[in-house]
């Protein structure tokens, strides 16, 4: 599993850039990024390369942030790879709460990042099933 942080935010103009800012400022890559909004706060949900340092200066400039367990699992990059994974997911019985896309850089392999109730339970389904974790 990795971690990933969540940020809340106003939905002003000009917030997004002032957190990738902060990032960028602290040195801190993002790896995946997925923002949902609604009409007066947002969501940012991010994976980058120091998770719990991302978290702290976020938090020291005001934001609010929460990490998070996900699964990020490599997809074949085929017409049908992502239903695969979440038909495997769906025998299984298991609900996901959301998932979003990102890519292996050095691959460029698709990897979908889950949120599920239960990743560490999830993840080594998907091991055992072949798939390849992050």
């Amino acid at each position: 599993m990795i971690k990933q942080l969540s940020i809340f935010a106003e939905n002003r103009k000009g917030t997004l850039q002032k957190i990738t800012g902060i990032l960028d400022e602290h040195g801190i890559n993002m790896i995946a990024l997925i923002t949902n909004d609604s009409a007066e706060f947002g969501i940012i949900r991010m994976l980058v390369d120091k998770p719990e340092e991302a978290e702290g200066i976020m938090g020291t400039a005001g934001f609010l942030t929460r990490l998070d367990s996900v699964i990020a699992v490599e997809i074949g990059d085929s017409c049908g790879s992502l239903n695969k994974l979440l038909v495997y997911v769906d025998d299984c019985n298991i609900n996901v709460d959301y998932l979003y896309m990102s890519f292996n850089r050095e691959l460029g392999t698709p990897i979908a990042v889950l949120k599920t109730p239960d990743s560490a339970e999830v993840e080594s389904m998907v091991v055992a099933r072949g798939y390849k974790v992050l």
